[in-house]
């Protein structure tokens, strides 16, 4: 799976180009890139700028000598590289297990150009199957009535909680996460509405036309998917 991952991650930092403005997303097949991009810097001398999604993110590029600026300097974005929990085959995804997804759906919306990385395990035909949550990010004095709202909905909700420590896993908007499994999920964007709608939602894991390529890495390569953004 680590091949894999780094075969996609590979394949995704070649559209960046000197002078970039580029998106940092979170994950551990983001951490392949984000090496790669300080390869680039280091031997290629690329001058770009990168605009991390998390804290993680934030870093690992400061780890790798990458420069980093803010969406008040550059608020658009040339190319963001991303990750996924599940992918469809409009490009549409589940994201947030690594509790980033609010950052990351701004920054993947103020995108010229967004490119998703992941191991082909994470191309599904319907978002939501084998019973994959949705994370949802929720104001910490919402919890309660969030969770029941979305049982109403239909879904099963979880608190997030940390491991190793008593409490909630805690993003870094400082709000918490919980995590919402409808089972296969029908008409995806109708969801992800719903879930805005109920008061103390801060955002949704489910990331509809936010996505223009994905490369899906195998052990001994790379599937490219490509769409047009609406």
């Amino acid at each position: 799976m680590e091949a894999s991952k780094k075969n996609a991650a590979l394949a995704a930092v070649k559209h960046v180009k000197d002078g970039d403005i580029v998106g940092l997303g979170s994950g551990t097949t983001i951490a392949y890139a984000i090496e790669a991009l300080g390869e680039r810097v280091k031997k290629e001398n690329l001058k770009i700028l990168g605009i991390p999604s998390s804290y993680q993110a934030f870093a690992l590029a400061v780890q790798n000598k990458i420069p980093i600026t803010t969406l008040e300097e550059h608020p658009l974005i040339d190319v963001d590289i991303d990750g996924a929990d599940q992918i469809d085959p409009k490009l549409n995804l589940i994201k947030g297990m690594g509790a980033a997804l609010a950052r990351e759906k701004i920054v993947a919306a103020s995108s010229k150009l967004n490119i998703i990385i992941a191991d082909g395990k994470k191309r599904v035909k319907v978002l939501g199957e084998n019973n994959h949550p949705v994370p949802v990010e929720v104001l910490t004095f919402a919890i309660a009535p969030v969770m029941r709202t979305i049982e109403k909905l239909g879904g099963k909700a979880i608190l997030r909680e940390t491991k190793g420590k008593l409490g909630p896993v805690i993003s870094d908007n400082g709000n918490a996460i919980v995590d919402a499994t409808f089972g296969v999920i029908g008409d995806a964007a109708k969801l992800d509405q719903q879930l805005k709608m109920i008061p103390g939602v801060v955002e949704t894991g489910v990331f509809i036309n936010l996505a223009d390529i994905a490369y899906l890495g195998t052990p001994s390569g790379v599937e490219k998917l490509q769409t047009k953004r609406k």
